[in-house]
C-alpha cells in the first residue's frame, strides 16, 4: 500500500530550501517560468501555437481554472497566467507514455512513484489493460476495451456502477456521460464539485434561489468594495488579480481574509504593463485579516452585528430597507440574532482584534456596491454551509444583488466544473431535469439519489462497487482518507480511467483496469464525418462559450471524450438503444440540439454559442433582482456561533495547493510565492506555535490527525516556520489528504473537511 508513505521523489529533505515569502504575484518571473515550462515540454512551435490561442475568441479554453474572459472589451494578447501556461505545457507536451513504458514499469515500481513523477512522463498514447494476477499494464485495442466495459456493466446491477467526472470535462461530454449513467439506471454521478464548491450550492440555493455566482467580470471592475475570503488568487486564479487591479484603478477597495498572507493578496505585477515590469505593481489588499482556520463564520457574524449597530445609529443609512422589505424574508429574526455579540468568543475564534474587524465593517458601511468572493477556504469545514449563508446575509442587508458592482462570487476551480453541474452531473437530479430528459429521449430514467464522492468512498470500502469509471480527474489523490480509498478502489471489479497522463489512480487499480487515452483541450478534434468539432464550457460567471483545440495529437490512437462515452454506451446498452449515441459522437451539434431542449437557458444553443463571445446563462438575482426560492424571496438565515478549536498539543491544519500544481497535477516541487523549494512534504506552522509545542524549524516529524477517536498518520514531513495564523497549520494536498478522515465533512453538503483537520506532531518513525 503506497498512499500514506512518502514517495521517493519527495523525501530528499536535505534538498529543502526556504526563503522569505513573496509580497507580490506574477511579474517578469512568472512569464519566464511559463515560457521555460512550455519550451521544455512542447518545444517552440507547439508552445507558440497554443499560447496564441488560449482563452482567445477563436481558440481553446484554458484547461486550468474557470476564471472568465471579458465579453465586452478587448482581450490581452497573453490571456493566460503562469499556472495556465503550465497546464497547457503539460497537455501539449511531446513526451509520450507508450507500450514500452508500461512494459518497463510493473505496478510494484509505480507504487513508489509520486504524482509529480507520473505526470511528468507525458501523454498516454494508446489504451492499456491490467487483468487479475497481472503485474503490468499492456496494450489493448479500442474494440476489445469497449467490449470489456460492456461485459462488466452487464454482469452487475446499475447501483453497483459509479461514474465519476472531473471539472475539465466539456459540456457536450458531461451531458452524454450523465445520460449514459441514467440510461443504465443509476444516479451514481460523483464529481469534483462534491469535493470543492458543493457547500456553496447548499448555501445559495435556499437563500437566493440559484447555486451559482451573481456577478460578471465587469461587476468586479466597478465594485466599490471586494472581499476576497478563503482564497489564494495569486496561485489558484491569477487572472483574477487583473480584475482586482482594475477595481482598484476605478477607486474600489479590496479586503483579503485568509489564514496565510498570500502573495496575490498583497500585490500584483502585471507583466503586460510597464508598472508590472519595471515598477512596484499594484497593492491589492487595502486591509488584510489573518483569520484563524474555521473562524470565518464568527467574523461574518461580527460584521453583521456592526452593520446593524450602524443602522441603529443612522436609520436607513446602512440597510437597504426597500429591498429588504420587498425581496427578502427573515430579516427581523436575523436582526434579533445579531443584536448582541460575544466579543471574547469572536476574537478567540478569529484570532483578530476588534479594531481590525471594525475597520472592515466601516468599509462595508461606506460601500454602495460590495462583492464577496470566496473559494475552498470557506467550503471545506464542518460549518461551511452556515458560513456561506452569513455571506448572503451581509449582501442582503445592503441590497447587494441585482445592481452593478455587487453580488456573490464563488470562484470555481477547474475550467468547466460549473458547466458539468449545469449539464446534469449530479447525484441528486431534480424532477424537472429527469422529466425533460425522458421527454427528449423517450426512455424511463431513475429518480433515486445516487452516490456523491464521499458516499462513493464508503461504497468502495464496503466492496459495493463493481464498475468505477472516471472521466478525467484523479479520484484517489483528490479524495480524502487516501489509504482507505485506495483499498476500496482495489476491491473494485473494473476501474476505467479516461485520461491524458498517468496518475496514482491508475496504480491503485481494480482487479481489472483500463486506461483509455483521450484528446485534451488543446488537441484538434477532426476525426469525424461531420468535420472538425468544437466543445463548449461554462465559466465561473455563467458565460457559455466555445473551445476548439488546434494542436495535432501526439498519437493517432487518441479518441475524443464524446466518442469514448458513445462507444461505452453502445457496448453496455446495445445498438438498438433509443438514444442515437453514434450521431452525437459524429457531430457535437446533435448533442447541443438535445441540450437546447432539455436545459433551460440553452435555447438555440448551436446558433448562440457560435457568436463572438457565446452567451450568458440567466440569473434572476443578477438580472431581475428576484429570487426563485421556495418562498419566492431571498432568505435571511440565523446560525449559531461555531468555530474550530484544537485540544492542547494540537493545531488545526488545512490542505492547500503549492504554486507548482493545479489540483492533483504537480508541475514541480517548488512553491515560489511561499518561499518553499525542492520539497512538498512540509507543514507550515507559526513560529510561536512551534515553540509552544516543543519543536523547531525544519524538524522532521510524522503528522497524526484525530477525528472521533480515529487516527490517521502521514510520515516524513518537515516543519517550516511560517507566518500563519496562530493555532493553525497548512500542508499540500494530495500528500496531506491521507490525514482527512472520510467522515470529517461539511454538514448538509458532505464536502470533505480539508480545512478542518486536528493534528499533532510526533518525532516517532520519522525522526
Amino acid at each position: 500500500m503506497f498512499a500514506q508513505k512518502p514517495q521517493i521523489e519527495d523525501i530528499d529533505e536535505g534538498a529543502l530550501e526556504v526563503h522569505a515569502p513573496k509580497t507580490y504575484a506574477a511579474g517578469v518571473k512568472a512569464v519566464t517560468v511559463a515560457l521555460e515550462r512550455g519550451l521544455a515540454q512542447a518545444g517552440v512551435a507547439r508552445t507558440v501555437r497554443s499560447m496564441l490561442r488560449v482563452n482567445q475568441r477563436d481558440g481553446f479554453d484554458c484547461p486550468g481554472c474557470a476564471w472568465p474572459e471579458s465579453i465586452s472589451g478587448r482581450r490581452k494578447p497573453a490571456e493566460f497566467c503562469e499556472n495556465g501556461a503550465k497546464a497547457i505545457a503539460e497537455e501539449s507536451t511531446v513526451r509520450t507514455v507508450g507500450p514500452e513504458f508500461w512494459a518497463e514499469h510493473p505496478i510494484s515500481v509505480l507504487e513508489g512513484k509520486s504524482e509529480f513523477w507520473l505526470g511528468s512522463r507525458g501523454r498516454i498514447t494508446e489504451p492499456v489493460v491490467i487483468r487479475p494476477g497481472e503485474t503490468h499494464y499492456s496494450p489493448i485495442s479500442w474494440q476489445d476495451a469497449f467490449a470489456l466495459i460492456g461485459e462488466h456493466i452487464k454482469a452487475t446491477t446499475p447501483d453497483r456502477c459509479v461514474f465519476y467526472t472531473s471539472g475539465r470535462t466539456a459540456n457536450e461530454t458531461a451531458f452524454m456521460y450523465q445520460l449514459l449513467a441514467r440510461s443504465l439506471g443509476t444516479n451514481n454521478l460523483p464529481d469534483c464539485s462534491n469535493m470543492c464548491h458543493e457547500s456553496s450550492g447548499f448555501a445559495l440555493n435556499p437563500t437566493i434561489g440559484v447555486g451559482k455566482g451573481t456577478v460578471s467580470l465587469e461587476d468586479i471592475h466597478h465594485a466599490e468594495l471586494v472581499l476576497v475570503i478563503g482564497q489564494n488568487p495569486g496561485t489558484n486564479h491569477p487572472r483574477m488579480l487583473s480584475a482586482l487591479a482594475e477595481c482598484k484603478a476605478n477607486g474600489g477597495k479590496v479586503v483579503g481574509v485568509n489564514p496565510l498572507p498570500e502573495a496575490g493578496l498583497m500585490g500584483f505585477k502585471d507583466p503586460q504593463t510597464v508598472a508590472g515590469v519595471v515598477g512596484d505593481g499594484v497593492a491589492i489588499a487595502d486591509e488584510f485579516l489573518k483569520v484563524r482556520v474555521g473562524g470565518d463564520l464568527a467574523l461574518l457574524q461580527a460584521l453583521g452585528h456592526l452593520l446593524l449597530e450602524a443602522e441603529d445609529r443612522n436609520p436607513g443609512g446602512v440597510v437597504d430597507r426597500e429591498f429588504v422589505a420587498a425581496q427578502t424574508v427573515g430579516f427581523e429574526e436575523y436582526r434579533q440574532a445579531r443584536r448582541s455579540i460575544d466579543w471574547e468568543a469572536t476574537l478567540s475564534a478569529t484570532g483578530l482584534t476588534r479594531a481590525e474587524i471594525e475597520t472592515v465593517a466601516e468599509l462595508m458601511i461606506a460601500s454602495k456596491a460590495t462583492i464577496v468572493c470566496w473559494a475552498l477556504g470557506l467550503t471545506q469545514q464542518p460549518h461551511s454551509v452556515n458560513t456561506l449563508k452569513e455571506i448572503v446575509n451581509l449582501l442582503l442587508v445592503q441590497g447587494n444583488f441585482g445592481k452593478p458592482g455587487a453580488g456573490a462570487c464563488p470562484v470555481r476551480g477547474h475550467s468547466n466544473v460549473q458547466g458539468d453541474r449545469t449539464m446534469g452531473i449530479w447525484e441528486k437530479p431534480t424532477e424537472a431535469f429527469i422529466a425533460a430528459l425522458e421527454a427528449e429521449f423517450g426512455l424511463p430514467l431513475p429518480r433515486e439519489h445516487g452516490f456523491e464522492s464521499v458516499e462513493t468512498q464508503h461504497a468502495l470500502e464496503a466492496g459495493e462497487v463493481d464498475v468505477f469509471v472516471s472521466m478525467g480527474g484523479n479520484f484517489l489523490s483528490a479524495a480524502s482518507d487516501t489509504a482507505n480509498t485506495e483499498k476500496g478502489l482495489r476491491r473494485t471489479g473494473l476501474t476505467v480511467h479516461i485520461s491524458t497522463k498517468p496518475n496514482l489512480s491508475h496504480v491503485a487499480h481494480g482487479r481489472t483496469s483500463l486506461i483509455l487515452p483521450t484528446l485534451g483541450r488543446t488537441d484538434v478534434d477532426d476525426k469525424h464525418a461531420a468535420g472538425r468539432q468544437f466543445v463548449t464550457v461554462e465559466d465561473s460567471m455563467s458565460v457559455v462559450h466555445r473551445s476548439q483545440g488546434r494542436l495535432r495529437p501526439v498519437s493517432e490512437h487518441l479518441l475524443a471524450e464524446p466518442v469514448i462515452v458513445a462507444r461505452m454506451a453502445v457496448a453496455a446498452l446495445g445498438e438498438d438503444h433509443p438514444v442515437d449515441w453514434r450521431a452525437m459522437a459524429e457531430d457535437y451539434d446533435v448533442v447541443r440540439d438535445h441540450i437546447s431542449r432539455v436545459i433551460p437557458g440553452f435555447e438555440d444553443f448551436n446558433a448562440r454559442v457560435r457568436t463572438k463571445d457565446g452567451f450568458v446563462l440567466p440569473s434572476p438575482p443578477r438580472d431581475t433582482r428576484t429570487f426563485a426560492t421556495d418562498v419566492g424571496r431571498a432568505r435571511f438565515t440565523v446560525s449559531p456561533l461555531e468555530y474550530l478549536e484544537a485540544p492542547p498539543g494540537h493545531l488545526i491544519l488545512q490542505t492547500l495547493r503549492s504554486h507548482d500544481q493545479y489540483n492533483t497535477t504537480i508541475y514541480g516541487l517548488d512553491d515560489r510565492y511561499r518561499g518553499i523549494s525542492n520539497a512538498r512534504r512540509v507543514v507550515l506552522v507559526n513560529p510561536d506555535d512551534l515553540a509552544d509545542l516543543g519543536y523547531a524549524d525544519r524538524d522532521l516529524v510524522d503528522v497524526v490527525s484525530t477525528f472521533n477517536g480515529d487516527e490517521r498518520r502521514a510520515e516524513g514531513f518537515r516543519l517550516v516556520a511560517y507566518p500563519t495564523a496562530r493555532g493553525c497549520a497548512a500542508a499540500y494536498y494530495p500528500e496531506a489528504n491521507v490525514l482527512v478522515h472520510k467522515d470529517l465533512v461539511a454538514r448538509e453538503s458532505n464536502t470533505p473537511g480539508y480545512k478542518a483537520v486536528t493534528v499533532r506532531f510526533e518525532r516517532g518513525s520519522a525522526g
